[in-house]
């Protein structure tokens, strides 16, 4: 082990990226600046900390793109999914997890790794030479960020991402309340119950509208500008959209039924997941907010069944800074003018957190095998992972390119299969069952 890859950043795609270079055989540093020096959103100084919601969202690895990603990276031994599945709280058919045993063991389990080492600075230069993964995430250093503009010689991209509140189960009226997954959706009583449902009727619906939009909010600082995420979006925004924005959102009453009033329809619900393992924690889904702290208590205690909630965390709001992937990274995520140096994670324009970890992954293999002098093949397109490596390397259009999730629009076409809505099922299964076989052949170059 004669060169060492450096990895910037902690999260969920410097932690990936760590583990899969260490197990593949080279010397590993993580440098993280936390919590020496601490962001707006972090709690702690643990590796792999989620700082916004607790959910992977959907794990079905036949009819969802999300879901598939999960399948590929536990096939590639990922650290973050194999944690997920420790820590997996009821969710009905998404991932969820505890989160604070989640971090620990995803730190406990990279600080005693035999080849990696971490080292607790903050890093404010690009440097010129040896082996580096910069996976800095939407919370870069404000140095490290103006480094990056120097040498890319572009304005620095941003939008702003928002955090969900968190409040205590035990502060919620259950009699107005009730637990039920939408659908019933789950394969046991815990998984169809997993949710928190608070029901509200017309007048409380246009109420809590009215609210909303009057509550104070965060400002910005001079210079910044709101480029908010489409699937972030805080709900004072989504309600500026329009006064029903939110009911056919994360307030949408379908596929529930009220268990103290089944004859009465909700015309609106307000849903909340278990936030860790003890179920005394529970986030509100879809829930980000800018409001301030003192409106947020005001507002969300209008909602039924959180007259007298007590919360854990404010929402809050953060920048999120995000490079212009397709003009200024090469297929392996390499900086085209600093070619010894990779992105990975959320600072290349995917969005969530097993996207993050995803890129990382990808990252570390590749960081590794050109480290080890191993030629390997180019990730394939018709996998989730290569669907979204070639979305941000070159398939986006880069004078609009913004931050995406993993979508079955990434990957191409599946000759002789029926296009709409009526033959999404088989499509989407034919995509997911094409995407194992190449994805499992690639990994073959690794064994």
């Amino acid at each position: 082990m004669t060169q060492t890859l450096h990895i910037v950043g902690g999260g969920m795609a410097g932690s990936e990226a760590a583990w899969q270079a260490a197990n593949m055989g080279v010397s590993v540093v993580i440098h993280e600046m936390r919590p020496k020096v601490e962001t707006f959103a972090h709690q702690t100084g643990n590796l792999g900390e989620m700082v916004c919601s607790n959910s992977f969202r959907s794990d079905d690895d036949e009819q969802n793109a999300v879901g598939l990603l999960h399948w590929e990276m536990r096939a590639a031994n990922g650290l973050i999914m194999a944690t997920a599945d420790q820590h997996r709280l009821p969710a009905g058919g998404a991932l969820a997890v505890d989160r604070e045993p989640f971090a620990q063991t995803v730190t406990d389990k990279l600080t005693s790794h035999a080849n990696i080492s971490v080292s607790y600075d903050e890093v404010t230069e690009l440097p010129d030479d040896g082996h580096w993964i910069f996976a800095t995430g939407p919370l870069t250093s404000t140095a490290l960020g103006q480094a990056i503009q120097a040498e890319t010689g572009a304005e620095a991209l941003a939008f702003f991402d928002a955090i969900a509140p968190i409040l205590y189960a035990d502060s919620i009226d259950m009699s107005q309340a009730w637990m039920q997954s939408r659908y019933d959706k789950g394969e046991t009583e815990e998984e169809r119950t997993a949710y928190l449902n608070c029901p509200m009727t017309k007048d409380q619906y246009e109420a809590f509208i009215d609210a909303l939009l009057a509550a104070e909010k965060t400002e910005f600082h001079e210079g910044e500008t709101a480029g908010y995420f489409d699937g972030c979006l805080p709900i004072e925004v989504m309600a500026e959209r329009g006064r029903e924005t939110l009911r056919f959102g994360p307030m949408k009453p379908v596929g529930l039924t009220n268990s103290h009033k089944p004859d009465e329809k909700a015309y609106a619900v307000v849903q909340l997941r278990r936030d860790n393992k003890l179920a005394t924690l529970y986030n509100i889904v879809g829930f980000q907010t800018k409001m301030k702290y003192g409106a947020q208590t005001q507002v969300l205690r209008m909602i039924p069944g959180l007259q007298e909630a007590q919360f854990a965390r404010l929402g809050g709001i953060h920048r999120n800074t995000f490079l212009n992937s397709p003009t200024l990274l090469d297929q392996q995520m390499r900086l085209k003018s600093k070619p010894n140096i990779r992105f990975a994670g959320q600072i290349t324009g995917v969005e969530g957190y097993v996207e993050s970890a995803a890129m990382g992954l990808l990252a570390g293999r590749m960081a590794t095998a050109e480290i080890l002098g191993h030629d390997i093949p180019t990730v394939p397109q018709n996998s989730a992972m290569g669907a979204l490596i070639h979305h941000i390397t070159g398939g986006a259009e880069a004078k609009t390119f913004q931050p995406m999730n993993v979508n079955f629009g990434l990957f191409q076409p599946v000759e002789g299969l029926k296009g709409g809505r009526r033959g999404r099922k088989d499509r989407y299964k034919a995509y997911t069952d094409r995407a194992k076989i190449v994805w499992s052949k690639w990994l073959e170059n690794f064994s």
